[in-house]
Parts: C-alpha cells; sequence; structure tokens
C-alpha cells in the first residue's frame, strides 16, 4: 500500500480500501467472464478517486503495468501523469537517476501526492501532458504517459501523439497499458 494519506481536494480523493478473500474471489470470478479484466488479490491497498470513481489504485495488477518503465528509467526521466506517485517513487529510489520532472494536469492531485514525495531530484509541474513542452535542450533518457483513466482503444490516440512529440527527445520511451490498448483495436 502506497504511504498517502487520506484526504480530498477538489473532486479528487485518495481512499484506503480492503479486499477480502471472498471479495477477490467474486471479483477474479467475474473477471474470468469479461476480456481484459484482471484479477486482485486479498489486501489493503490505496485508491487515487475522482467524483468517487477509482483512477488508479495501487493493486498488483496496476503495479505490474509499470514495472518495465521503473526498469528502464535511468538518468533524466520525464513522467506525465503524477497519479499516486508510484512510478515517480519507485524511480526515485534508484540512484542511477538523476532528475525527474512529473507534469500533471491536476492541482488537486499535486496536492494530495506531492507533499508526500520528498527528494531533492524531484519536480512536479502543473501543466497539461497534451501540450506542455520540455525546455530547449532538454533531453530524457526514458519517458512514461499515464494520464489515461482507463485502459481504452481511444487513447491510443494520444499515445501516438505523445510518442511522437518525445521520439527525437529521448532514448525510451512508453505508455500505461499500450499494448492492451493495441489489444482492444484489433
Amino acid at each position: 500500500m502506497m504511504n498517502i494519506p487520506e484526504g480530498a481536494s477538489g473532486d479528487w480523493s485518495i481512499e484506503h480500501f480492503e479486499v477480502t478473500e471472498d471479495g477477490a474471489r467474486f471479483h477474479n470470478l467475474r473477471a474470468a467472464f469479461s476480456p481484459g479484466s484482471r484479477t486482485i488479490r486479498p489486501g489493503r491497498y490505496t485508491a487515487l478517486k475522482r467524483r468517487g470513481r477509482v483512477i488508479m489504485s495501487d493493486v498488483p495488477a496496476e503495479i505490474r503495468d509499470h514495472g518495465f518503465f521503473i526498469h528502464q528509467a535511468s538518468g533524466r526521466v520525464l513522467i506525465n501523469g503524477l497519479g499516486l506517485g508510484y512510478c515517480t517513487t519507485k524511480v526515485l529510489e534508484k540512484p542511477i537517476v538523476t532528475e525527474v520532472t512529473v507534469i500533471e494536469k491536476s492541482p488537486d492531485v499535486i496536492a494530495l501526492v506531492a507533499p508526500h514525495i520528498s527528494d531533492a531530484r524531484l519536480t512536479v509541474v502543473e501543466a497539461d501532458a497534451l501540450s506542455w513542452r520540455p525546455p530547449v535542450g532538454i533531453r530524457y533518457d526514458a519517458v512514461w504517459h499515464d494520464i489515461w483513466d482507463d485502459i481504452c482503444a481511444d487513447n491510443l490516440e494520444q499515445m501516438k501523439l505523445l510518442h511522437r512529440r518525445y521520439g527525437r527527445r529521448c532514448d525510451w520511451q512508453g505508455s500505461w497499458a499500450r499494448s492492451l490498448c493495441e489489444r482492444q483495436a484489433a
């Protein structure tokens, strides 16, 4: 579970929740009949919600989605989307990471999450990832795009836009759940 206290700001909230054995069993049974659904294990988790709807959580399936990016991250890193701060926290644990810039559109998400990530290498910028431009001459070793509420083929156009924008400005980049979105589109 992420070490972020529960709280609310504007339309956004951080809430802790527990998945029981029975709850996990019921969810996983339903997931077995829903293409693209993911299983869950019993445990205590943290959710980021907008107007009561879960936008992201730290359940194992979502954590796994970020594993390859976290492995790739080194040097100067750009993350589009703060969320619960999981990716940011994990890449800052790597001594090889020298600088992390996070672009987050919502001042409420920044207020709820950013104060709980303390590291001199971190800069959080309130901006829209789809229109923000990095400073001239800045190149990133790794870029991660995670600005979508759902896994949906509709996200692919924005993913392509972001990948084109940073293609010449980074050594590696990826987008959250891109392969799942591409499977939905096919």
